[in-house]
């Protein structure tokens, strides 16, 4: 029972200002949340969060510590792993507007080697929005250090089966999302996925902060998870004791998914033998899991998202694009993840703890996430170091959505409202 209240006790006892940053006095209470979310835990790790509303950031802040001997920095990097899908997804739909690629066309039509193993119908479309069938990472590579090798992961995507006929079922694809578009981004436009990145998201939106594959130059500013130590009585019998399914297992089987799809799509070969925290992990280019950027640089993505993909006079998706990506492409769960996630074209809804939204985003295993809501313009990230997992997100990012979003209703609407 007692690790049951903690959380709350935690919460109801926080410093309600223990954060450093700027907060428009509108978005005062989300701060307040913030240190208190934060507050018990300052000496396991930081966070930062950023929100722009209509067009304007609104709140910039961050607490914690970034490593066990240095303090979380304003322009401090995260890895945020699923997070960056988003962030993927964006770099397509903006190549999508300057003609560079269509959603329809064949990825074979790009990329000729696809066309393997009855995949010559595949299109962008069906990849981003998790209905290629080519979920299965555990049974197209021998061991997790692979996934470091860019151009072997992209043969290996070229050659693989799927585990269903395209468009006939939907499967949220971990880990194989980034190879699959990346690859094809790669091969429509004949450019590396790190300089396309560079020349259409990062430049012309001034980013600091947002790498797919970090320089090692770069690596002294990513924030890396603290581990409590443990005992040696702790390590012996977490290794004798018999393993009982965890929390997210149960979740699984009482859903009525199947744990092997969950195994294959979520678990490589040997993932206990890589480290994406390692200057290996985080200097690789694994799009579906080991992005890292600066809460600023994804509420600034997600900004130019909230505002129907134009920013300070430029357009960077077209408004038939945007209408296209926003689009709920299935409503019914996938057979991945223990939610419906009503996929758009790269983003899923926006999880809150009640307040209805019709935004979009993406988060991270570890909790990060980040968002936009068009109907409120409003653009939100968390981002954190903490060693957490989960499908759907730590609680605390479903809160801090939460007060986010009733912020801006007071100004839009009058009031908060739980709803």
């Amino acid at each position: 029972m007692d690790r049951i209240l903690q959380p709350l006790k935690d919460y109801v006892l926080a410093d309600k200002e223990n954060y450093q940053g700027v907060v428009d006095e509108r978005f005062k209470a989300l701060a307040e949340q913030f240190s208190r979310l934060q507050h018990a835990r300052t000496e396991q790790g930081g966070a930062a969060l950023v929100i722009y509303f209509q067009g304007q950031k609104v709140l910039d802040i961050y607490t914690g510590k970034k490593s066990e001997n240095e303090a979380w920095q304003e322009d401090t990097m995260s890895l945020c792993y699923s997070t960056g899908k988003g962030v993927l997804a964006t770099l397509a739909h903006i190549l999508a507007s300057q003609g560079l690629i269509d959603y329809d066309r064949p990825v074979a039509d790009y990329w000729p080697e696809f066309a393997q193993q009855a995949k010559d119908k595949i299109t962008l479309a069906h990849m981003l929005s998790h209905q290629s069938g080519l979920f299965d990472i555990r049974n197209i590579i021998d061991d997790a250090a692979e996934m470091a090798n860019w151009p072997q992961m992209l043969e290996r995507i070229a050659a693989a089966k799927p585990r269903f006929k395209v468009a006939t079922d939907a499967a949220y694809q971990p880990l194989t999302f980034g190879w699959q578009v990346g690859g094809a981004l790669e091969k429509a436009t004949g450019q590396s996925l790190q300089s396309l990145m560079q020349q259409y998201l990062v430049q012309p939106l001034e980013l600091d902060g947002a790498y797919f594959g970090v320089p090692a130059q770069e690596l002294t500013r990513v924030a890396r998870p603290i581990f409590p130590t443990q005992s040696s009585s702790q390590v012996k019998v977490k290794k004798t004791a018999a393993r009982k399914p965890n929390l997210m297992e149960r979740a699984l089987i009482w859903s009525g998914q199947s744990p092997q799809d969950f195994q294959d799509g979520m678990i490589p070969k040997g993932m206990k033998n890589f480290n994406f925290f390692s200057n290996q992990g985080l200097q690789a280019v694994i799009p579906s899991a080991n992005g890292v950027f600066t809460a600023r640089s994804l509420a600034k993505i997600y900004a130019m998202l909230a505002n129907h993909g134009l920013w300070q006079g430029e357009t960077y998706i077209s408004t038939e694009n945007f209408q296209r990506l926003s689009q709920v492409q299935y409503t019914c769960r996938d057979r991945i993840m223990p939610l419906p996630m009503h996929w758009r074209l790269g983003y899923h809804r926006i999880l809150s703890l009640g307040k209805a939204s019709q935004g979009f985003g993406h988060m991270g295993f570890n909790g990060s996430g980040a968002w936009c809501d068009p109907e409120r313009n409003l653009s939100f990230a968390y981002t954190h170091n903490f060693p957490t997992g989960s499908l759907t997100g730590d609680y605390r990012l479903w809160g801090l959505t939460q007060e986010a979003l009733r912020c801006a209703d007071v100004v839009l609407r009058g009031r908060k409202g739980w709803w």
